[in-house]
């Protein structure tokens, strides 16, 4: 049995707009091995999110996923009747979304929607499904779980309400869980508490986890694997070591160079210059060639293929063409 639970292979979604056609997912494969945890980093509109609700076929009506497979457990998703996608979605695949608020019902009590989310898929009785909403709620840290099974949503904290989303996602026991910016909207504290939340349940459930950020410390703290994402593309993709410690991508080096040096003087930092590429008029050649100050002239002609350097790390970039100069990344750790 392949170690890999789920894989993309090539997929390409677009938008129909009044403008045009906006191409937000290119090309993209990857899989997601049984018990990992992979986080997808990029910037704001690099198609992070358009990618992950494109696995649980739940894009908006412009949104159309124009080729590629997803295959989960060796089943298609994308040749699944919308009533057979219906039963994967919670079952097989949940999703959590980056403000709980926009998943919890104001005028229903959390346990209660927890209940529901469990009994959408199992055949228990009411009595079975306050068991089981109960326990998971423990399950994600809620103290006093019996008596705020009965509270609504405004009772609880901003980080509260994120674990009873997590609860609500893990109600079916899924193979993968879809985590979208969960801690973007927390303060430091709380998000610490969720992330650290995420991990020992993985520990504890064995569920694969792809965890989609715009946080490099995010992702160093909770990811075995990190793919980087830009322009709909993944251009780097590898162990959290390899992309930390042996960055091959330049705009993965500007990533990195935008972090703050705890042993560094120096107030001001780097950033990458210029602005991501307009999804509908892509320019030619590499997308992150106008941003790249190490481009070479191809990268003005063509698309860069996926390099492989090892069994877990691969870039897609020119620099690591046998003809190409010798760079010295600007960033090492």
């Amino acid at each position: 049995m392949s170690n890999n639970l789920l894989e993309v292979k090539h997929l390409m979604v677009s938008f129909t707009t009044e403008e045009g056609e906006v191409q937000a997912v290119r090309d993209v494969s990857f899989s997601l091995k049984r018990g990992e945890i992979l986080a997808i980093l990029g910037e704001s509109g690099c198609g992070k999110t358009v990618l992950c609700k494109s696995i649980l076929r739940i894009l908006p009506e412009n949104g159309s996923i124009k080729s590629g497979d997803i295959i989960l457990n060796e089943n298609n998703l994308l040749k699944l009747s919308p009533n057979s996608m219906n039963k994967v979605r919670g079952k097989e695949i949940s999703m959590i979304f980056q403000d709980p608020m926009t998943l919890l019902n104001p005028t229903i009590p959390i346990g209660k929607q927890i209940m529901e989310a469990v009994m959408i898929h199992q055949k228990i009785s009411k009595s079975a499904a306050k068991k089981k909403s109960i326990e998971l709620m423990e399950l994600v840290g809620i103290d006093d779980a019996e008596k705020r099974h009965a509270q609504y949503p405004h009772h609880f904290s901003g980080g509260m309400r994120q674990r009873s989303v997590i609860a609500i996602a893990l109600a079916c026991n899924p193979k993968v869980l879809i985590a979208d910016e969960p801690t973007t909207a927390l303060d430091v504290t709380i998000q610490a508490q969720i992330l650290d939340l995420i991990q020992e349940l993985q520990e504890r459930t064995g569920i694969s986890i792809i965890f989609i950020t715009h946080d490099l410390g995010v992702a160093a703290k909770i990811a075995q694997r990190i793919a980087i994402m830009y322009a709909g593309k993944i251009v780097e993709i590898g162990t959290a070591q390899d992309i930390f410690y042996d960055p091959l991508h330049p705009y993965t080096w500007g990533l990195m160079s935008s972090l703050p040096k705890m042993d560094s003087d120096e107030e001001l930092l780097d950033c990458i210059s210029g602005m991501p590429p307009n999804l509908l008029h892509l320019p030619q050649g590499d997308a992150f060639a106008n941003r790249n100050k190490y481009a070479l002239k191809i990268d003005y002609l063509a698309e860069p293929p996926m390099f492989k350097i090892s069994e877990t790390h691969s870039a897609a970039t020119w620099l690591l063409h046998q003809d190409a100069p010798k760079i010295q990344p600007p960033v090492r750790f």
